[in-house]
Parts: C-alpha cells; sequence; structure tokens
C-alpha cells in the first residue's frame, strides 16, 4: 500500500523492517493484549501486530489512509477508528476493569498535546510505547538543571515512568523527516513519586513556573505563591523553575492547601 504522506498531517511513514522488528522486541505484545496502534500510516507496523494481540485497534486521522487501511486488512483482525487521537476516548476501547497498551509512530506536530491527552486517560492504559522526535523525548527523560527539563518532564515524569528504548535515523521513514527519532517506553506509576491532591493546582503551577525559564520562581510564581511561602518549604525564591526536582514541585504544589 503506497499513500503519498500529507505535511498538514506531519505524516513520515516508517518503512525500515529492522526498525519494526526492534519495536515489536520492545513492545512484546502478549495474546491476551488488548492495543491500539496511533496512527497506523500505511500499516506497516499494524501488520506485523497482526494475530499477536487478543484485539487490535487503530486511530488514524487522514480519511483517504482509513480507506485504504479497511481495503487492505483483515477486519476480523483489527478496527479501524477514523478518529483524531487528540480528542479520542481510549476508555471506549476496552470493558470496565480492562488495560489498554498504546503503541504508534506519532505525529512530530501533534505529540505534546496528544501526551497531554493521554495522561487523562491513564486509569485504562497498562503501558505505552512511542515513537517520537528525539528532541520530545529527551525532554521526556530530562533532569533538573538542564536545558531540556520543562514542563513536559515534570507533568509526564509526575505521572509515568518514562524509559528511553533506542533511536531511529531519519532514513528509517518515507519521506524522512529532517529529525531524528527515539522510540520510548511510558509506564503509568503504580505509586506516584510525589502526593498531589489538586492536579489542576499543580499543573498550573508548573506551567507558570515554565513559562519565562529565565526569571525566578518569585516572580514567575507571583499570585501563586509568595516568597515567604517558598521560604517556609525549604525552597530559594530566587531558584529558577529548571532546577527544582519533582518532590519540590510537590511541596510547593501543597502550600496554602490542605495537602
Amino acid at each position: 500500500m503506497s499513500h503519498r504522506a500529507k505535511k498538514r498531517f506531519g505524516q513520515h511513514f516508517l518503512r525500515d523492517a529492522r526498525v519494526i522488528d526492534r519495536i515489536l522486541h520492545a513492545f512484546a505484545p502478549q495474546p491476551t493484549d488488548s492495543v491500539c496502534e496511533i496512527g497506523p500510516g500505511e500499516g506497516a507496523l499494524t501488520r506485523a501486530l497482526l494475530g499477536r494481540v487478543a484485539r487490535l485497534h487503530a486511530v488514524e486521522l487522514d480519511r483517504d489512509l482509513v480507506t485504504l487501511l479497511q481495503r487492505a486488512l483483515p477486519p476480523d483482525q483489527v478496527t479501524i477508528h477514523s478518529a483524531d487521537a487528540l480528542t479520542f476516548d481510549f476508555s471506549t476501547l476496552v470493558a470496565s476493569g480492562e488495560k489498554l497498551r498504546l503503541i504508534g509512530n506519532l505525529p512530530y506536530n501533534i505529540s505534546t498535546p496528544l501526551l497531554f491527552h493521554l495522561i487523562e486517560q491513564l486509569g485504562v492504559v497498562q503501558d505505552m510505547l512511542f515513537m517520537l522526535q528525539k528532541e520530545v523525548v529527551d525532554r521526556l527523560v530530562a533532569t533538573p538543571g538542564g536545558k531540556d527539563y520543562g514542563r513536559l518532564s515534570v507533568m509526564i515524569q509526575w505521572r509515568l515512568g518514562v524509559s528511553r528504548c533506542f533511536d531511529v535515523a531519519p532514513g528509517a521513514f518515507s519521506p524522512p523527516p529532517k529529525v531524528h527519532s527515539s522510540v520510548v517506553r511510558l509506564t503509568p506509576h503504580a505509586q506516584p513519586p510525589i502526593a498531589v491532591r489538586d492536579p489542576t493546582r499543580f499543573g498550573q503551577l508548573v506551567r507558570a513556573a515554565f513559562a519565562q525559564r529565565r526569571k525566578t520562581l518569585r516572580n514567575t510564581l507571583r499570585g501563586l505563591i509568595d516568597a515567604e511561602q517558598m521560604l517556609a518549604a525549604g525552597i530559594d525564591p530566587q531558584r529558577r523553575a529548571e532546577t527544582l526536582t519533582l518532590e519540590e514541585f510537590g511541596r510547593l504544589a501543597r502550600l496554602g492547601t490542605d495537602g
């Protein structure tokens, strides 16, 4: 199956069989798994998954590809959903109490908002294995003090364990992207590393702290937390957000709340 890649969808189709094999090895699908592939594209990875899992779903936005996939793939083995993954309710794919495994070569132009959308649906997620732009994965695994450490690092690491699997060169795709890619595993924490009683406040605080990276916490968090409160929590208000650990962000979020 061949399809002309569309720039507006950020399409770069995985063609390298060796990379597909490595992805399958890292994902390790089991016969009892319920799996959903996000952005199946031309179906290279989809075909590799056929017959290996109990239920296989695929969510694809491009209607032309949906038509091609429905014609090319056996409907008794895979269900193609013509939908936008950014708004899709993944809980509809599993029965109550069941978990879903997610996999995919995510469109790089929507990867960050898609990750935040998936965070809201972790109740039905067992784990996720995604191909992302290497720069995004660098941010996902970043630790405090580096230029890659930011809002995405904190919000993802709060909810998920993150592990880089391997990097992928542009030549594995058609057309080749201008950037390198990485495969990353994301697994919901059985027990979150920090206690957050008000997720909305936590998200608001992290967003504000990193909104102006060069400014100190005294300035970026003005109106949310005052300098005296920060000092009482053992955090210097002259520090910048990029120096704070996940635990320290949790401490700040608890200021003025019950927990």
